[in-house]
């Protein structure tokens, strides 16, 4: 199961950086090929390339791009929360809470995922496409029912951690992957208090 779990984390992972960076590089070419087309002796040239299709291709690329970053959000603990109140709850009533908020969380992510299912079913009966890349647009909405799954599955992984453990994911804000600090640079700013 672990072997499983590495290897969906490290697809989502490399998925949402695709998404992100291909996403730039089609934004920069289609601003340059914009602008570029302004230039007198580029206009032959570029005026023969239609880039036309390059703003919904993006659109696209961000919408899954966030959908599965929320799923990333959860299983990492990056995801936005108010829990003051829930932190000065006694230790029993506060793991209720957070296990409750937890499959809360899981409930709404698998009602969406399933109605999102049922979206994207039956628009694959028809023959919709997207405007310009008319791209068959079950296949654009497909990331409502695999990004909500995917977060349904994280706030239950999430929720299960928890309930054996006591601990929440938590995220670093001064932690960048593939750097650490050596004994050697000197303390850490924690470690000098």
């Amino acid at each position: 199961m672990t072997l499983f779990l590495r290897i969906l984390d490290r697809l989502e992972e490399i998925l949402i950086t695709f998404l992100i960076g291909a996403a730039t590089v089609v934004i920069f070419i289609a601003v340059v090929h914009r602008y570029g087309s302004g230039v007198s002796f580029l206009y032959p040239y570029l005026h023969k390339i239609h880039m036309s299709w390059a703003q919904e291709l993006c659109i696209y690329m961000f919408v899954w791009m966030a959908k599965f970053g929320a799923a990333y959000g959860v299983r990492t603990g990056i995801h936005v929360g108010v829990d003051v109140l829930v932190l000065k709850l006694p230790p029993k009533s506060r793991k209720a809470t957070i296990l409750f908020g937890l499959l809360c969380g899981a409930l709404f992510t698998g009602v969406i995922g399933t109605m999102g299912a049922k979206f994207v079913y039956g628009l694959s009966l028809t023959d919709q496409t997207s405007p310009d890349l008319e791209w068959p647009s079950w296949i654009v909405y497909l990331c409502v029912p695999l990004g909500s799954y995917l977060m349904c599955f994280r706030f239950l992984q999430v929720a299960y951690s928890y309930w054996r453990t006591d601990e929440l994911p938590q995220h670093d804000h001064s932690h960048v992957e593939g750097i650490e600090l050596d004994d050697a640079v000197g303390p850490t700013p924690e470690a000098q208090r």
